[in-house]
């Protein structure tokens, strides 16, 4: 892997989802062979939303993944650094509410959502802890925040096979159906730099959310995180948590019950 490739400043990454925004939806569906339909399915199960509820969906990109809360008569709010890929979401669906925001510093109050989300975009933010920090101060005491991010597959020779389809298959496939192919080599290494699933399980402990657990999709390709904001957090709660730990947090190996998708 070409490290030098992933050091792309905000600007540079906002820039390269803008160029492929037009069909980014179009060639998400094609790389996954249509399992990102099922995905959003199973995150959009697992924040358990309705309507009177404020929804927070960060790295919303084109508002794909805000339009299952928007049908459903929820108040959501899509939020993302590209510009580009704002402009697209409010084309097609004039009725959400399109924010331009930064994940590191949201232009929101404190506790302001009922529940935050953010699929596949954690891994495109620089500070990633900051974030969750972030994402924590803007949730309302004991809200909720779910979290859909490519992982670790647990069976090692499919681990192997995945990568393998990362770095050769997906840039090939890209260079076909994309405007920007290097953007999808861009992404295809972000994945594979991506940190497993026990490790973001326990950056979201350090940031101040309880009880976490996540959920493996399609052998582990993707995992489904969810935690709670603790009922008698502080504004600062997750800028503090950061501060104070010192030490390991424990693994979690638990599942997002089913009943709960």
């Amino acid at each position: 892997m070409n490290r030098a490739s992933l050091d792309k400043r905000p600007d540079e990454v906002a820039t390269m989802f803008d160029d492929v925004a037009p069909k980014y939806d179009v060639v998400n569906d094609v790389l996954s062979m249509g399992q990102t339909r099922r995905w959003r399915k199973v995150v959009v199960e697992a924040m358990d939303v309705r309507p009177g509820h404020r929804v927070l969906d960060l790295a919303a990109g084109t508002g794909t993944s805000s339009e299952p809360y928007a049908d459903a008569g929820i108040d959501v709010v899509a939020c993302d650094f590209s510009l580009g890929m704002l402009k697209v979401g409010k084309r097609r669906r004039p009725d959400i509410d399109f924010i331009a925001g930064d994940a590191t510093n949201l232009p929101f109050a404190d506790n302001t959502f009922d529940a935050t989300t953010i699929s596949f975009g954690l891994r495109n933010v620089n500070e990633p802890k900051k974030a969750l920090a972030e994402m924590l101060r803007v949730t309302k005491p004991g809200g909720k925040v779910v979290i859909a991010e490519f992982s670790q597959p647990v069976v090692p020779l499919w681990r192997t096979m995945y990568t393998e389809y990362l770095m050769r298959a997906l840039p090939a496939i890209a260079v076909k159906v994309s405007s920007n192919p290097d953007a999808y080599v861009y992404l295809a290494e972000s994945i594979r730099a991506w940190p497993d699933q026990d490790h973001l399980a326990a950056w979201l402990q350090e940031t101040g959310w309880e009880d976490v657990t996540y959920r493996n999709l399609s052998g582990g390709i993707v995992a489904v995180h969810r935690a709670h904001k603790p009922l008698d957090s502080t504004p600062d709660g997750g800028a503090a948590a950061i501060a104070a730990h010192t030490g390991p947090v424990a693994k979690l190996r638990r599942n997002i019950p089913r009943s709960a998708r």
